[in-house]
């Protein structure tokens, strides 16, 4: 007990956790604002998929780090406006078609991958993203280890949080992009086309999605192979719930999942004599457990999978 105890004061086992809530961040961020806009988005965990494999891919054939996660987000939105087509001028399932495009994106991905890359014995690696060590703040003591010694990568995705929080609270964007999602027939009494802004979120919210697959080969790991996704996507829905549709709550959300993960991950070595599938199961049965907590004090999007029909009451 006093070594699981000992676990929770120790640097290394926060700088984790944020490194593990890194894709989870982008996920949720993209999940939340298709979601916001009135349209669900069960395409994550093949967008995130094709994010982690065309990011890779662009850096395996020589382009900049960069430039990969550019690529992805690229590859997400393609996604993304299949999705939002498919879901907002035509009325689609939005079930149906988020199933649809994770079972096309993530087989396109392996697919492309087998086809493009020449795999032997080991995958083929590149050179990852490396933490960045800020001078100065660094040496800080905890907090430095923690928070100034990470990739870049995970300060692009809590920055992508505060611009979140920004745009969806305080800008008239923003304000259109919730009414959307809650009266969309409001939205076209003020003159705006909610079916262009339904689109739009779609597409930008693929978009981060596939940068926090990208996140996975290009920082946490730096090779590409199937499944490495490993159900991210799915969490991503669930904490959007959990964050009550919010930006702030959803980084969170992430952090909490992440620490669960990193904590159970310390605990097999630490605690002896349990199986190791329990501590497996942990963090998915604590995030299920906060979900149920939360969830039923949550307010929905009142149009969300609500498909949209100009002229209709």
């Amino acid at each position: 007990m006093s070594d699981a105890i000992d676990l929770l004061l120790n640097t290394s086992l926060w700088a984790s956790v944020l490194r593990i809530a890194t894709p989870l961040i982008f996920g949720v961020l993209g999940a939340l604002l298709c979601e916001r806009s009135g349209v669900l988005n069960l395409g994550i965990e093949g967008i995130m998929t094709m994010g982690a494999m065309s990011g890779w891919l662009a850096v395996y054939m020589g382009a900049p780090l960069l430039v990969g996660l550019v690529i992805a987000a690229l590859c997400g939105a393609v996604m993304g406006l299949l999705h939002a087509t498919l879901t907002v001028p035509l009325g689609l399932s939005q079930h149906v078609s988020g199933l649809g495009i994770t079972l096309f994106a993530s087989a396109l991905a392996y697919y492309l991958y087998r086809l493009l890359v020449e795999v032997g014995d080991l995958p083929p690696t590149i050179e990852a993203f490396q933490p960045l060590n800020v001078p100065g703040l660094s040496d800080i003591p905890i907090l430095g280890p923690i928070l100034f010694s990470q990739a870049l990568p995970t300060y692009l995705a809590l920055f992508a949080v505060a611009v979140m929080a920004y745009v969806l609270g305080r800008t008239p964007l923003g304000l259109a992009i919730r009414m959307t999602g809650e009266n969309p027939h409001a939205v076209e009494a003020q003159g705006l086309n909610p079916i262009r802004i339904r689109i739009g979120a779609v597409v930008v919210g693929s978009a981060l999605m596939a940068v926090g697959g990208a996140f996975l080969t290009t920082t946490a790991f730096n090779s590409f192979f199937p499944g490495m996704v490993q159900g991210r996507g799915w969490i991503c829905i669930a904490l959007v719930v959990f964050a009550s549709w919010r930006p702030g709550k959803a980084l969170i959300g992430a952090v909490l999942f992440a620490f669960f993960d990193a904590y159970q991950l310390r605990l097999q070595t630490a605690i002896e004599g349990v199986p190791y599938q329990l501590f497996l199961m942990a963090p998915y049965v604590l995030s299920i457990v906060a979900l149920v907590l939360v969830a039923r004090r949550a307010e929905v999007p009142a149009a969300l999978m609500a498909p949209y029909r100009r002229g209709e009451r």
